[in-house]
């Protein structure tokens, strides 16, 4: 069934360290008492909510039957403007523990009625979750780790971030206790401490999603750009192999690459043809297994 209208709106809730997480809340308007399952929407590495087309796609979501919560995780580097990167001195210090601590802040607040939305009855009890690239790799360990996320959909997620990160990036940790990458879109250079690969390391068996996955025991779904430039899709066929649920598969889309044919800022009036084909088949596994 296919909602017409949608309401959206937004919020912060502080973070276990204190900041803000920003979110928004989607959710389909109905007049009757229908329970509708909520989809948490995690972004990937220098990513953020706003991101190209993941407006779109969480209303596209909503519109197919869930509440979708779409999150700007507390340390991932922007600031108030929405779509600039303006908290560099967080972003040095993402950790994927506290991002794992940020998703449950936002299940908690789900659950205790902190976020909702008046024009929709939202089942916080069955949660989905989304995640693209690095925020695949957090969406796995994430429905390992809490109940109440019981179906998975990651779009070109990272299988292990510790063989990721280059031989150079972890001699500039051990010498300078910093490295730099840049951002190819805004050509700022962003520093990540070495704090980042320490947690990483330290708690390896809880983060990294290849560990995860292994204990993995909800519907997952892993889609990948069959040309990703950025992940290669090896890493999603990594996750399908090693994936202890029943329920599993591994989908490739072809001809496309990291953003699945979209860009930041995402202007067209219809998406792509392989952004479109990504969003069929993830609404179309919640719809099976998120009830």
């Amino acid at each position: 069934m296919e909602f017409e209208n949608i309401s959206i709106s937004s919020g912060k809730t502080n973070s276990t360290d204190g900041n803000p997480i920003t979110w928004d809340l989607y959710s389909p308007i109905s007049g009757t008492n229908r329970e509708f399952p909520v989809i948490l929407f995690i972004h990937g590495f220098k990513g953020f909510k706003d991101f190209a087309a993941f407006p779109d796609a969480c209303e596209d979501l909503a519109r197919s039957g869930f509440g979708v919560v779409a999150m700007n995780l507390s340390r991932n580097g922007i600031g108030d403007n929405k779509t600039e990167f303006t908290r560099l001195d967080l972003f040095e210090k993402q950790t994927f523990t506290q991002d794992l601590a940020d998703i449950e802040t936002i299940i908690k607040a789900l659950q205790t009625g902190e976020i909702n939305d008046n024009h929709s009855h939202l089942n916080t009890d069955v949660i989905g979750i989304i995640g693209h690239s690095r925020g695949g790799h957090l969406a796995v360990a994430a429905a390992a780790e809490f109940e109440a996320i019981q179906s998975l959909v990651t779009w070109s997620a990272v299988a292990n971030y510790l063989e990721f990160w280059s031989d150079d990036m972890k001699k500039d940790w051990e010498t300078k206790g910093f490295t730099e990458v840049i951002n190819g879109r805004t050509k700022q250079v962003m520093k990540l401490d070495k704090v980042v690969y320490d947690d990483a390391v330290e708690h390896a068996e809880r983060v990294i999603a290849l560990n995860r996955v292994k204990e993995l025991r909800v519907p997952a779904l892993f889609i990948h750009a069959r040309d990703d430039e950025s992940v290669p899709y090896t890493n999603s066929e990594e996750l399908h192999i090693h994936c202890a649920a029943k329920e599993k598969e591994l989908r490739f889309v072809a001809n496309t690459g990291h953003t699945f044919g979209t860009a930041h800022p995402f202007e067209e009036p219809e998406f792509p043809k392989p952004f479109q084909e990504l969003l069929d088949w993830t609404i179309g596994w919640f719809r099976e297994y998120l009830r």
